[in-house]
């Protein structure tokens, strides 16, 4: 197609066919030839697909965001298009894309800490439980991340939420559309890229929202073609919640009832995640570099991977394992904690094979204490181990969060105390 400035058309046939004159008229002919097909295409979709430039020469990032949303069919919409180009909407810019890690002499390699619950099951303070507690310590300091065997979810509760959720996103366009919304009040919602900041580009991925406030979530409003899996999954999520925050405790030398009687794990949000076969996957993400604004999360994937973490300033691939969860601390934690555990980034790559599905657990507040200030705990800070956040409301570091832009994945630098000196 020819270089010449394109308006971005989605509706209007009379004004297509303006658009159309007023750039063949500066074209060669067989420039003319080549545009005239793509220029009457009105489907939506692939108008997305052709955006690039208004007729002054400036992209028009919300207009086209604003044409992506008004579709309600996500990125497997364009997918189902045969879309075969990136469209502008999702193309990252190049400096985000490229992250070399530092050279390792071909000497190191990193892998994932691996915890296996066995054992704990037997109650009590025994030696097993002991080793269980020091080895998440350690992983939760030194990584932020760690995979989790032996969790006691049912392997049948897990295949089953993931053949549920695929199901849910390869639907007719038309069974989903009426959840497609960013509006983050509604307990369910499907939608593709939610809060972009102006200019930020979305990335290759669909998602299904699921939001049990206070452990509750009316079935009625769960998908029927997945709602007797997202239901098991839940309860199952609830129930290793609490073992979780027993063991998070212990790790911080606190008693082992702490975190649960803060209830700062009360609620959960179920990310059911798609991520199609995407065309030019080196110019996007499936999910950009950042960092979860939660106390934990508990994270599913199939087999495909893609999922990446950062360690020691390298980029650490962290392949799959059936029957495995993935628990990383949140932000949230990280600043109760006074920085003794660690929320690192990570990002999921975008790739040509898929779908990739996956269903990460966010777990936050109560309703109850949502409203109430959160700051380091004080039963770990002391004069020679100060507090280095300020007290903060949770919808105060979400807001925050969503003010961060793509430059900075993470909010926690907005609530840390500028200078901590310690008592000598």
């Amino acid at each position: 197609m020819c270089a010449c400035r394109l308006t971005y058309v989605l509706g209007g046939i009379s004004a297509l066919y303006m658009g159309c004159f007023s750039l063949l008229i500066s074209c060669t002919r067989q420039e003319q030839l080549d545009t005239i097909p793509l220029l009457l295409n009105t489907d939506p979709i692939v108008s997305i697909a052709m955006a690039t430039l208004s007729s002054n020469g400036h992209y028009e990032w919300a207009k086209e965001v604003k044409a992506f949303d008004e579709t309600k069919a996500g990125v497997k919409g364009l997918v189902d298009a045969g879309v075969v180009k990136l469209p502008k909407l999702f193309v990252h810019r190049p400096e985000t894309l490229n992250h070399p890690s530092p050279p390792c002499n071909g000497t190191v390699q990193f892998e994932l800490p691996t915890i296996d619950f066995t054992g704990l099951e037997s109650g009590g303070g025994g030696e097993r439980r002991r080793e269980i507690v020091d080895e998440i310590r350690k992983a939760s300091e030194e990584w932020g991340f760690f995979r989790i065997v032996n969790h006691g979810v049912p392997l049948r509760v897990m295949d089953a939420m993931l053949d549920g959720i695929r199901r849910f996103h390869e639907q007719p366009q038309e069974a989903k559309m009426h959840l497609y919304s960013s509006d983050s009040t509604r307990s369910v919602r499907f939608n593709s890229n939610v809060s972009l900041g102006d200019f930020d580009p979305a990335c290759w991925r669909d998602l299904l929202t699921c939001v049990f406030r206070d452990d509750t979530l009316d079935p009625q409003v769960i998908p029927l073609v997945c709602r007797k899996e997202v239901q098991e999954y839940a309860e199952c999520m609830m129930e290793l919640r609490e073992t979780m925050a027993e063991l998070l405790s212990e790790a911080l030398g606190l008693g082992r009832d702490y975190l649960s009687r803060m209830e700062c794990m009360k609620s959960e949000a179920l990310a059911c995640l798609y991520y199609p076969v995407c065309p030019e996957p080196e110019l996007t993400f499936g999910t950009a570099k950042h960092s979860d604004t939660t106390f934990l999360t508990l994270l599913m994937q199939d087999s495909i991977g893609g999922l990446q973490i950062v360690h020691q300033n390298q980029w650490v691939d962290v392949p799959p394992v059936r029957g495995a969860l993935i628990a990383n601390i949140g932000d949230l934690m990280q600043i109760i904690s006074n920085d003794k555990f660690k929320s690192v980034e990570h990002r999921v790559l975008a790739q040509a094979v898929g779908p990739r599905i996956s269903v990460a657990c966010f777990f936050t507040t109560s309703s109850r204490v949502s409203s109430q200030p959160f700051a380091p705990i004080k039963e770990i800070v002391s004069d020679k181990n100060p507090a280095v956040y300020r007290d903060f409301l949770c919808a105060e570091y979400y807001e925050a969060n969503k003010k961060k832009g793509e430059h900075n994945p993470s909010a926690l630098p907005h609530f840390r105390i500028k200078e901590v000196v310690p008592s000598s």
